[in-house]
């Protein structure tokens, strides 16, 4: 039998009073804003290639290895593996147009792990599928495109059956994409600019994390609320206005953040909750900034915010989170977040005007009538198993569930038929539009409505439309529930999306729909073998890379699959394939995709 989260823990671990009071599964933490907010290093490029026709290619390193992180003053460090030892992981700056290859190395890990670029529209070779897996003592080398508009993405594990525990672990870091709008923006920028990755953790009384594979299939909610990997850090500000790009990296956790000059206000005492801005989602920057005292942040998704301290000079201020989110159990002090010391004088006005009454219009795809969406997709618990229309991911002849056709518009409806949990749902490659939440606490929140996503909480018993253009490339995907203890338990599936024979654009012509081609699979890493002069030779990933034609002509690309289908009469078919189409293995990292299927005109 299936213990909930909180009585399977409380028979592994005493409950201890923590300081606000209540139930508390971790140790006592007593240090409450002592401890500085960390941030997290900027990664630097060991080299860089340029084409004939000046296009750039970045090269990176990065080391996954093990750490220790002192959380608990009186407890011995915690045992942690991160990216280049560290966690969270350094923070990519990439600027539009500059392309990146990353090579990551599995230095140290106990486990093989995979890496995906969340909020990419990598091709599936470099996407992260969960099965193609970097052993111990091995190396991927992921290409990355940077051809979006400024985001903020992240990059973290996404190896099959033990997402969580990597992640969990540290695995997990920004990758910020910038390009001249942004720069223009008006919003915050350099020092005023801070990435903030929150998360719930759990800790023993050795002060060693709680695995999530001590407790099956149970979401581990945590009791420690960290940012950037610190237990409630504290900031000093200036009393102007900054820029958060908020993260949750938590593996159950949902939060609700809102900012107070008084510890003492409560979730409920809205007008005394210090308004700010949400200026930027998963996609980039919303379309006018919208007003709000508080924002929903669940698992992967990523929202920018604006907050003004100058009225608080002097003061200290609080981003605070509210005890009840969906069905997350609430802890004592859950319901604090962060501590902000406002000082007294400004050293940089730049960027600190009036933000602009709108910014770019967001890339809508066209509407379509919501009493016909092209796919229904229920993630319900069946028979103790985590599973999307009844199917698992380790179901490898079922589990692609849907087909689009390259570059066409549909609208799934997401169902949530339990009030026992909610599911952060993430579709991979694309942007989409939240354009109705049914049934629910709730309707579609106005920061949404100003956004495109690629995460959305489905809550309790709700359901939840979004409407996306399956683009820019062709291959297998993967969509599935954040909470990455249902993910490992299988909650996952695939959607393929499938040539157009009809459209022929001649300067994008080159095909990644495998995501486990073997000629970018994982290789035994050998120091003496891959030096850097190795990457920059004739013979190096640098130059291989450069000569696929992967991602230049992106916007074009793109561009024309709006046109194709604004003129499209025929209509193309998206069912699922038949299960002779994909072929699997098990997750032992060789060729799933055989077969890709073409859609046939009806």
């Amino acid at each position: 039998m299936v213990l909930s989260g909180l009585v399977s823990l409380a028979l592994l671990f005493p409950v201890v009073k923590a300081a606000g009071g209540g139930p508390q599964l971790s140790p006592e933490y007593k240090h409450f804003y002592e401890f500085p907010l960390p941030v997290p290093p900027v990664k630097v490029p060991l080299t860089t290639s340029t084409r004939d026709d000046g296009t750039k290619i970045e090269y990176y390193e990065v080391n996954i290895k093990p750490l220790t992180q002192q959380v608990y003053p009186e407890l011995p460090p915690t045992k942690l593996v991160g990216y280049d030892g560290i966690s969270p992981g350094p923070t990519f700056h990439m600027t539009f147009g500059t392309e990146a290859v990353v090579r990551f190395i599995n230095s140290g890990n106990d486990k093989p792990t995979v890496t995906h670029l969340h909020g990419s529209i990598t091709h599936p070779p470099w996407d992260g599928w969960a099965e193609d897996q970097i052993p111990v003592g091995s190396y991927k080398d992921y290409y990355y495109p940077n051809a979006q508009r400024a985001r903020t993405l992240w990059y973290h594990d996404h190896a099959i059956d033990h997402t969580a525990e990597n992640a969990y672990f540290g695995q997990a870091g920004f990758y910020i994409l910038t390009d001249d709008k942004e720069k223009a923006s008006g919003l915050p920028q350099g020092k005023y600019d801070i990435p903030l990755a929150l998360s719930g953790k759990q800790y023993d009384s050795k002060g060693q994390l709680v695995s999530p594979a001590t407790q099956p299939g149970v979401s581990l909610f945590g009791d420690i609320i960290h940012v950037n990997g610190q237990p409630w850090p504290f900031l000093d500000v200036e009393p102007r206005k900054y820029r958060f790009r908020i993260l949750d990296t938590s593996i159950s956790r949902t939060f609700r953040i809102y900012f107070v000059d008084n510890l003492s206000v409560k979730e409920e005492e809205t007008a005394k909750h210090i308004q700010f801005y949400v200026v930027g989602s998963d996609s980039g920057r919303t379309s006018k900034p919208v007003l709000t005292p508080d924002l929903w942040a669940s698992i992967a998704e990523r929202w920018e915010i604006v907050i003004d301290f100058a009225p608080y000079a002097g003061k200290p201020i609080y981003m605070k989170n509210f005890f009840v989110t969906q069905a997350d159990t609430p802890y004592a002090n859950t319901d604090q977040v962060m501590k902000f010391n406002v000082g007294k004088v400004v050293t940089d006005n730049s960027n600190n005007g009036p933000l602009p009454a709108s910014f770019d219009p967001l890339p809508l795809p066209p509407p379509k009538d919501l009493s016909k969406p092209d796919h229904v997709f229920t993630f319900e618990n069946k028979n103790g198993e985590w599973k999307i229309n009844g199917v698992t991911f380790g179901d490898i002849n079922n589990r692609v569930l849907a087909k689009p056709p390259r570059g066409k518009v549909e609208l799934w409806k997401l169902i949530n038929n339990s009030g026992g949990w909610a599911h952060p749902i993430h579709v991979h490659l694309v942007d989409f539009q939240v354009v109705s939440r049914q049934k629910g606490s709730r309707g579609v929140e106005a920061y949404e409505s100003a956004a495109l996503q690629d995460v959305v909480l489905l809550g309790q018993n709700e359901e939840v439309y979004v409407l996306a253009r399956y683009g820019p490339w062709e291959g297998l995907y993967m969509f599935h529930c954040h909470n990455l203890v249902h993910e490992d338990h299988a909650m996952m599936a695939a959607f393929n999306v499938s040539d157009l024979a009809s459209f022929n654009y001649g300067p994008q012509t080159a095909k990644f729909i495998d995501p486990v081609d073997p000629r970018f699979i994982s290789r035994p890493y050998d120091p003496t073998i891959q030096t850097l002069d190795f990457v920059k030779g004739a013979d190096g990933p640098l130059q291989k890379f450069g000569k696929l034609n992967a991602y230049q002509h992106n916007d074009e690309v793109e561009a024309a699959l709006v046109s194709y289908w604004a003129t499209e009469t025929k209509t193309i078919t998206d069912t699922a394939p038949v299960q002779s189409e994909f072929n699997g293995n098990g997750g032992k990292g060789k060729r799933i995709a055989e077969a890709f299927a073409k859609p046939t005109p009806s």
